[in-house]
C-alpha cells in the first residue's frame, strides 16, 4: 500500500474499532470498494496496537488501579480481596475464549472468513441480535430496575461476555459489537457495557497486535515504505481511536445503539447487492 492507503486504513480502524460496527469488516469493505488489495488478517492485528493504545491512555487511571488492587491482594493472599483485583482477574478469565477460538481457526480467520459473504452475513445477523438485546434493555429501564456497576459483573457474565467476544474473529461481528450485546443481555447499563468491553479487549488485542508483528517483522522491514506505512496507519488508528472511545461512551450515557444497528444492516445489506450485481469481489 501507499502512503495514503495507510492513512485511510488507519483513520478507518481508529473511527470503528470501539463502535460496535466492525473495524475488521470496514478495513476488509474499504480497500474492496477503493479497488486496493486486501491488507490482510496480519495489517489489522498489528494497526490495532494504535488503537490498543488509545484504550490504555484514555482507561489508564482504571488500569493502574485494576493491577495495583491484583498484585496487592496476591501479595497479601487474598488474590479476589477487592472489586479492582477481581474485575481484573475477570478481565483474564474472559480473554481465554477468544485465545482458544483464534489459535483453533486461525487459517479460516485469515482466510475463508474474509469472504464478503461473511462480512455481510455477520454485519446483518448481529445487527439482529443487538436490537433483541436493546429490546431487553428497554424493557427492564421500563420495570424501574437499573444496569450493573462493573463492581457487581459475575464470573458467569464475565464468561459470557469473553464467549461472546470470540466472535469478533469473524470479520463483521465487531469485537465492542458482539461484548457490548451480550453486556446488556447480562443486564448491564449501556456504558457499564462498553467500558468493560474496552477493558477486556486490552490483552487479547495486545497478544494479537505483537504476535503478528513478530510473524510479519522480515515483511515490515523489507523497506522503509513498509515501516512508514505501517507506523503511520497506528498512529491514525490511536488518534481516532481515542476520538471514538469518549464519543462512544458519552453517547450511550444518553441514547441507544439504534443508530448503529441500522448502519450495520444497511451496509451489509448493501454489499450483498453489490456484490450479487458484480460490482464488488465476494473474496
Amino acid at each position: 500500500m501507499n502512503l495514503f492507503q495507510a492513512i485511510v486504513l488507519g483513520i478507518a480502524q481508529g473511527l470503528t474499532e470501539f463502535l460496535p460496527i466492525s473495524s475488521s469488516a470496514h478495513l476488509r469493505i474499504v480497500p474492496a470498494l477503493c479497488g486496493w488489495d486486501d491488507p490482510g488478517a496480519a495489517f489489522t492485528a498489528i494497526v490495532q496496537i494504535g488503537t490498543l493504545a488509545a484504550v490504555l491512555i484514555y482507561f489508564m487511571k482504571d488500569i493502574v488501579s485494576i493491577s495495583g488492587a491484583v498484585v496487592s491482594d496476591l501479595l497479601k493472599g487474598k488474590p479476589l480481596g477487592s472489586n479492582e483485583s477481581r474485575t481484573g482477574w475477570m478481565i483474564a478469565a474472559g480473554t481465554i475464549p477468544i485465545v482458544v477460538f483464534g489459535l483453533a481457526f486461525k487459517e479460516e480467520i485469515e482466510t475463508t472468513l474474509r469472504s464478503l459473504y461473511w462480512v455481510s452475513a455477520a454485519l446483518i445477523l448481529l445487527a439482529l441480535v443487538l436490537s433483541i438485546a436493546e429490546k431487553h434493555t428497554s424493557n427492564r429501564a421500563r420495570q424501574g430496575r437499573r444496569g450493573k456497576a462493573i463492581s457487581e459483573i459475575t464470573w458467569l457474565d464475565t464468561m459470557i461476555i469473553g464467549f461472546a467476544q470470540a466472535l469478533a474473529l469473524i470479520p463483521g461481528s465487531s469485537r465492542s459489537g458482539v461484548t457490548i450485546t451480550a453486556g446488556l443481555f447480562r443486564n448491564l447499563d449501556r456504558e457499564t457495557s462498553a467500558r468493560f468491553s474496552f477493558l477486556l479487549s486490552l490483552p487479547s488485542v495486545f497478544a494479537a497486535g505483537i504476535y503478528q508483528l513478530y510473524k510479519t517483522w522480515d515483511v515490515i522491514t523489507a523497506s522503509s515504505d513498509n515501516m512508514l506505512n505501517i507506523a503511520v496507519a497506528t498512529i491514525f488508528a490511536f488518534i481516532f481511536g481515542y476520538l471514538s472511545i469518549a464519543f462512544l461512551l458519552r453517547y450511550l450515557r444518553s441514547h441507544s445503539t439504534g443508530v448503529f444497528i441500522g448502519y450495520r444492516l444497511l451496509l451489509g445489506i448493501s454489499l450483498l447487492i453489490m456484490i450479487g450485481t458484480g460490482h464488488l469481489l465476494p473474496v
